[in-house]
């Protein structure tokens, strides 16, 4: 994988760059970076590490928390001069076909990793190499990590980036998260102090 394509984006935000990471420069869907006005690979970096959902970050789904963590995560990075890494892994890793047939069985009455696990996935398949490569590429050795996520600061602790603190993203659950909210929490070990 390597930088592909970059260009500044104006957004609501604020003034970010962004990069487009693949193998391959015709990928349709790379990998991204968002790296806002400010940014200084010299001091540690608050940086979020988001796995794309469509549903949550396009459509505004309350089924899950994502596209509320993603713009918040965007105001921080703007107001810190930090990083959006957005990795193309949707459904934790079983794509979006997939985890629109877990929605079905949670519907029934499954939680949201029984789902995965019925449906012959693991709870979570997402993997962070490409993100630790972005890091490395923007320059980045010391990260604060945007996230609520345990197995995320893992990921990055046993890579060359040094995680020198982590930023709580608690979104208030809605009544159509809150099962879900619970069960990261309760099963994945999810910071949400719930």
């Amino acid at each position: 994988m390597q930088r592909q394509a970059e260009a500044p984006i104006p957004t609501h935000y604020g003034p970010f760059r962004m990069l487009a990471y693949a193998e391959k420069n015709t990928e349709r869907m790379p990998h991204i970076a968002l790296v806002a006005e400010g940014f200084n690979p010299a001091l540690p970096v608050a940086v979020r590490i988001h796995s794309e959902c469509m549903t949550g970050d396009v459509f505004g789904s309350r089924r899950c928390d994502c596209g509320e963590q993603l713009d918040a995560s965007l105001h921080i990075a703007a107001e810190r001069g930090g990083v959006v890494i957005y990795l193309r892994q949707e459904g934790r890793g079983i794509g979006l076909i997939n985890k629109l047939k877990a929605y079905n069985l949670q519907d029934l009455g499954l939680n949201t990793a029984d789902a995965n696990t019925h449906l012959g996935f693991d709870v979570d398949a997402r993997q962070y190499d490409c993100a630790i490569y972005i890091l490395q590429d923007l320059g980045i050795q010391q990260v604060e990590l945007i996230t609520n996520n345990p197995v995320k600061v893992e990921a990055l602790r046993r890579s060359p980036i040094e995680v020198v603190g982590r930023i709580p993203i608690i979104i208030p659950p809605q009544p159509d998260s809150r099962l879900y909210l619970q069960t990261k929490q309760d099963l994945m070990g999810h910071l949400l102090g719930l």
